[in-house]
């Protein structure tokens, strides 16, 4: 019956990437973590999904925990077993779902990465003389306002822009469309951007070689050469500035509910790893304000 199993992991992909829309970067590690669970099952003779037993998913996951599989990799491979088998049970498939009573290996949190607000300026300040630089310093500015996932950057178009309200459409996770808010300098920049380049409502944004939109690879690269170009000299990537935008509007306002809105967080408790920074933060502040504890 191993053809009978390897065909339902198939129809779960087919779902994921059909009616979900999920990345192709995303469908791979569900594929990854599912060809994991076939190797797993081959010898245990099933004759259907629903024989499985939670107890031999947790040894699947201590086996692979033991050949040195990271804990957020683990955690990632048992969301991804939770969704095949709710989507089982939705169809009939399965009657329970072995993955819910597996404990997920806990994961120690690492604080993001960002730039400081000069830093943040700094490169963002493409002087435009030219197309290229032009592009270069809307694709960064509109990163930087915005707090955008290089995939949504690279997906939106003219139509989805309203000059006049200063919002954007973008479609993020989970095929979910939000409004954010695009901030004066990443709309000056945009303009001066269609004004050199006149495009239809439809086109994209930001364009690569002809009328094609721009890949989230050649974001990567073109960001990469302007943090040198500009003399920043971290390590700079599109989601270093999602971070440094969350930070930095937490640090001012203190309102985690509209960065979570803002970045298309399900639920605050992802959007509170800021919290920390904002709380390193203060302590910066306090230790080299308070009367009481300014270090000698």
């Amino acid at each position: 019956m191993a053809a009978t199993l390897a065909a339902d992991v198939e129809r779960f992909l087919e779902y994921l990437k059909v009616e979900r829309r999920y990345s192709p970067g995303t469908l791979r590690n569900y594929r990854r973590a599912l060809d994991a669970l076939l190797r797993f099952v081959e010898p245990l003779a099933l004759s259907r999904w629903g024989e499985l037993r939670g107890e031999q998913l947790q040894t699947l996951v201590a086996d692979e925990h033991r050949r040195g599989l990271e804990p957020a990799s683990l955690r990632a491979m048992l969301s991804a077993f939770r969704s095949f088998f709710r989507f089982l049970a939705r169809n009939g498939a399965a009657q329970h779902n072995p993955a819910a009573i597996v404990r997920s290996p806990k994961v120690r949190r690492k604080l993001p990465e960002v730039l400081d607000v000069d830093e943040a300026a700094a490169l963002v300040e493409v002087t435009a003389r030219d197309p290229l630089a032009l592009r270069d310093r809307a694709m960064l500015e509109l990163l930087y306002s915005s707090g955008l996932r290089v995939s949504e950057l690279c997906s939106v178009c003219w139509r989805d822009l309203d000059t006049d309200q200063g919002l954007l459409r973008v479609t993020g996770k989970g095929n979910k469309t939000r409004i954010v808010p695009v901030g004066r300098l990443a709309l000056q920049a945009l303009a001066a951007l269609r004004d050199a380049q006149p495009a239809d409502a439809d086109a994209p944004i930001l364009r690569g070689r002809g009328a094609h939109a721009l890949t989230p690879g050649a974001v990567r690269a073109a960001i990469k050469r302007r943090a040198r170009s500009q003399g920043v000299w971290k390590r700079v990537y599109p989601h270093l500035l999602r971070h440094s935008c969350a930070s930095h509007l937490l640090e001012s306002s203190g309102n985690l509910r509209a960065v979570q809105e803002l970045l298309g967080h399900a639920d605050t408790g992802t959007t509170q790893i800021y919290t920390h920074l904002d709380f390193q933060h203060l302590a910066r502040v306090y230790d080299a304000a308070h009367p009481r504890a300014k270090r000698k």
